[in-house]
Order: C-alpha cells, then structure tokens, then sequence
C-alpha cells in the first residue's frame, strides 16, 4: 500500500522500466468518481505511449485499494442516475480495456477492501498480489444494480458459471486466503510486505524479454475464445516472431553458456 497525500485523484510515477499507478483518493477509500475516472484514463494513455516501460504496478493509497464507485454521486441526484452510471462506466471501461491490451505486465497491489469494480480493476490486471488483510465484495446487488469493469467476464472466467452467479446474487466477500485459493488473486503476503513484493516483481519481469512477454500475454487471454488449432497457429507465429528478436539470441546463447540471460528488450 501506498501514503500518497497529494490532491490528484491518481498518482502516475516513473522508476526506470517500471510504471505505478496510484489511485489517489484514500479519505473516499479511492471510490472511483468522474474525476478519478478522467484522470485514470489519462493516466493509461501516457502509459500506453511510454515504449521504454516493461512494467506497470497498479496500486491505491491509504487503508484500501478501492472501494467500488463514489455512490455520493448518485445519491445528490438520483434522476439522472442512468447518465450519470453511463459517463462513469464508459471512462471505467476505457481504463479496464487498456490495462488489458498493455503488452508489459499489469501487476496489482491490492489490500484492505476491494469492494464492486475494484474487484473487476484488479481482475483486468495479469498478476494480483493481494496483503493479507484483503477482503474482496463484489457488492452490487446490496444497491441493486449489476456489476460492471469487466467483473462477470473475470469472475466466471475463474470460478465458473454456478460459483459467479452465486457470488454476485450473495455478495458474499472473501478473504485473502479464500481468494487465493479460488484462483481469483496469485499471491498472498504480509501487509508491510506488500509494496516491497510487488516493485521486486515489476523490476524483475521490466528486465525480461518483451515480445516474449507480450505474445504470453496475448495467447493466454485469447486461449479460451477460439477452437485449439487457432490458438496452436497463434503460438506458432508468436514463437517465430520471437525468434528473430536478440532477446531470443540471447537467451538461447545464455542457455548454452550456463549464464543468466541479458536481455535487451529487441
């Protein structure tokens, strides 16, 4: 977790090859509103033109990653609560959508609660490592509404059909543990840990092989969308691709010289 204290509604901050994305309203438990949700969406957009980066961490600031949106927005003027819900979906959608078509990996840092989209955020992310005071709500029929960010493609992409539904009629929540036993959440480690955890790992993957690590990407969230001989004709071209890259030239000759590889990210 972070202790970002400055008054942007998200945090966006260069380390070398790695970028983090904070979001930045810790009083509000970073309940995403318009503001957040603009600023979010640009944030993406610099990542998305940043070619040096091999790396992004998404993170929240202060006791919780997010919890869900800002309903204050709602509640001052229930009337236009369609177009309201409307303009901050679309700006949600937009950031969820980016996260995933990122070639560098998404990792994301999640504690305290993780409550409505947060629960679809950190889903749309590629690796979620979770502090162990993490309690994950889908929560929205408690306000009567469906969810949104992408949260029932992930969910039953993860638990199956019977396990989602029953999650989002229940709105039961999970624990770290749980969460991690489901599959929903990768790793799961002490609260103090978990800024230190995460960078480590973003270092580690921003020094690996790009394409590699982008045709990985791709091919895992394609895998289950298409028949077997599509997806054995993806790899195929994502192997050759990757073959006349020296990031594979030094791998294969790191391999033969008993070394740990170097790679160039070419």
């Amino acid at each position: 977790m972070t202790a970002t204290t400055t008054e942007q509604p998200v945090q966006l901050t260069f380390d070398g090859a790695v970028a983090r994305l904070t979001l930045n309203r810790p009083k509000q438990l970073n309940v995403l509103d318009e503001p957040m949700a603009a600023a979010c969406v640009e944030a993406m957009s610099e990542i998305e033109r940043r070619a040096d980066l091999g790396a992004v961490i998404l993170d929240g600031a202060g006791r919780a990653f997010m919890g869900g949106g800002d309903l204050t927005v709602f509640h001052s003027d229930l009337a236009n609560a369609p177009a309201t819900a409307a303009r901050l979906i679309d700006r949600f959608h937009l950031m969820v959508t980016a996260i995933r078509r990122l070639p560098v990996p998404v990792i994301c840092a999640v504690h305290g609660a993780v409550a409505g989209g947060g629960v679809g955020l950190a889903l749309a992310c590629d690796i979620v490592i979770a502090a162990s005071d993490v309690r994950l709500v889908p929560a929205y029929t408690r306000i009567g509404t469906s969810p949104d960010g992408g949260t029932t493609w992930s969910l039953t992409k993860v638990l199956g059909a019977k396990r989602a539904y029953e999650m989002f009629l229940t709105g039961e929540a999970l624990d770290a543990e749980a969460a991690l036993r489901l599959g929903l959440i990768n790793r799961v480690v002490a609260a103090d840990q978990l800024s230190a955890t995460t960078t480590a790992l973003a270092h580690k993957l921003a020094a690996g092989p790009r394409l590699a690590f982008a045709n990985c990407k791709r091919l895992v969230q394609q895998a289950t969308t298409g028949t077997f001989e599509a997806q054995l004709a993806a790899e195929r071209a994502g192997f050759v691709s990757a073959a006349g890259t020296a990031d594979f030239r030094e791998g294969i000759s790191s391999f033969f010289e008993r070394r740990e590889p170097k790679f160039g990210k070419g």
